[in-house]
């Protein structure tokens, strides 16, 4: 019994293939490829260094976009990366460079449409970026405002600052900026600083157009509707505006210039002490469009017709000129574009020298205008 056990068990012992007189040879083993290599984990930085044969500090340069690598070493890491579907942290990456991968919009605005439009501008551009948008509201009115932008800048660690009218404007704001080292860009009426931080909207231009159309239809009796006046949007409107006028022999006495505040409550009070003059005029331009619809509320509360018997003009094209009936003839500066502009500036390289950004109004006309009666 004990016999038979042993010789089984040197039956079902494995050969020595050694000892085998023909062994069969065994296929070589494939290497695997980078993507069998890394599947089922995630890569890191050092993954593609390895991979690619280069340092961490190169693939740190590729990802952030450095000038300081040779194209030929930037497409190899490229490469890498694309074949093992590395995607950049984006924390980390604000870590390396004490920064967040976050723009921030620094406004002060009445206008809730505007507001809402530029953030639309500049999510087209941030979008694919690995940016990421983040708002920042304020009153310019405030004694700590400038302190209050200071920390949430500093505290989001922003890679840069769009800064919308009315904060645009504030040179103490843009200075305080520049000395804590955060890139921005203004956005305003006319250039107020360099080149590669400007995006000029020119409304100057775009409100002499205004003038120039009700003198085409034969308004002579024209009122104008403005914004505040410490605003430099409202300066250039009426500068652009009163300036066309006067080139063609048309002078506005004080009682037909009435100060605002693009709002439409304002708009509202404005029209209450235009329209109730004993001669009324048969033109309005108003500096926004919101002051506008409220030209329309009193005219429709007075019994005044648009435009058969009054004709009115708005500024920026929100969506609201398209939803008035009549339908407001308007400038459009278009804000979402203005938006997009802004936010692409500050994803180029700071040390990028660029002519200055312009987007240029031009006015849109509909319904809301016709010859005086």
């Amino acid at each position: 019994m004990l016999a038979h056990m042993s010789r089984e068990a040197a039956r079902l012992k494995p050969t020595d293939s050694s000892l085998s007189p023909n062994p069969l040879p065994m296929p070589a083993a494939k290497p695997p490829s980078r993507s069998a290599t890394d599947a089922g984990k995630t890569n890191t930085i050092n993954d593609i260094a390895r991979l690619a044969g280069v340092s961490k500090k190169t693939v740190s340069r590729v990802i952030n976009q450095s000038p300081l690598v040779r194209p030929p070493t930037r497409e190899k890491v490229e490469a890498v990366m694309r074949e093992v579907g590395y995607t950049p942290d984006p924390i980390a990456r604000g870590l390396a460079f004490r920064r967040s991968f976050l723009i921030g919009m620094v406004y002060d605005n009445p206008t809730a449409q505007f507001i809402v439009n530029m953030q639309y501008g500049a999510l087209d551009s941030l979008r694919g970026s690995g940016f990421e948008l983040v708002v920042h509201p304020c009153d310019s009115r405030s004694p700590g405002y400038i302190d209050g932008v200071r920390r949430f800048v500093q505290q989001q660690k922003l890679h840069g600052v769009m800064l919308v009218p009315r904060v645009s404007e504030d040179q103490a704001l843009a200075d305080m900026l520049n000395d804590i080292g955060c890139r921005y860009v203004r956005i305003a009426a006319v250039a107020l600083d360099l080149p590669e931080r400007m995006v000029v909207t020119h409304d100057h231009d775009g409100a002499a157009e205004v003038a120039d159309y009700l003198l085409s239809l034969g308004h002579r009796d024209i009122a104008l509707v403005t914004g505040p006046g410490s605003y430099r949007s409202a300066i250039e409107r009426s500068q652009g505006f009163l300036g066309a006028l006067t080139r063609r022999g048309i002078e506005l006495p004080k009682t037909r210039v009435v100060e605002a505040g693009y709002t439409f409550e304002s708009g509202v009070a404005a029209a209450e002490k235009l329209l109730a003059a004993k001669k009324r005029p048969t033109a309005i331009f108003c500096e926004n469009d919101e002051m506008a619809a409220g030209v329309y509320r009193v005219a429709l509360r007075t019994g005044i017709q648009i435009p058969q018997q009054l004709s009115v003009v708005g500024y920026d094209d929100s969506s609201l000129a398209s939803r008035l009936w009549p339908p407001l003839t308007s400038v459009r500066r278009d804000t979402r574009d203005t938006g997009r502009v802004a936010a692409a500036m500050l994803l180029q390289a700071e040390d990028a020298r660029r002519p200055m950004a312009s987007v240029r109004p031009h006015l849109v006309i509909r319904d809301s205008c016709q010859p005086p009666p």
